[in-house]
């Protein structure tokens, strides 16, 4: 239960730094091409931010999921079967979480960073 707490907490906080680098975007639609490229910067790190949390947030929740799968086994070794299949699927879910909420972040960022033409 404390894991699904974290990673919804991880997740909400991901989304409140996305929602206020987006929203900062919007408001410089409205101000000059000058601005609006000066603050595409901020969306950059924002992003950057996220994502890092965002990896942070999953290696600690696989290795939280890992923990408790050899804590299990190691205090019931005959159990070992069911305990290492529910921790492939918890893992897999933590990490399906992280996938998705990159792919979020991706996505939001197409057409507001400027490239960089060498």
């Amino acid at each position: 239960m404390k894991l699904v707490a974290r990673v919804a907490f991880a997740l909400l906080t991901l989304y409140v730094m996305a929602g206020t680098t987006l929203a900062a975007e919007t408001s410089a639609d409205a101000k000059s091409a000058a601005a609006a490229s000066a603050d595409s910067g901020g969306i950059a790190v924002g992003a950057g931010i996220g994502a890092g949390l965002t990896i942070i947030g999953a290696g600690l929740g696989i290795g939280l999921v890992g923990y408790g799968a050899l804590t299990g086994i190691a205090r019931q070794p005959e159990a070992r079967g069911p305990i290492q299949v529910n921790m492939i699927v918890m893992a897999a879910l933590v990490e399906g979480v992280a996938i998705i909420s990159l792919l979020v972040i991706c996505f939001a960022l197409v057409g507001k960073v400027p490239s960089v033409a060498g």
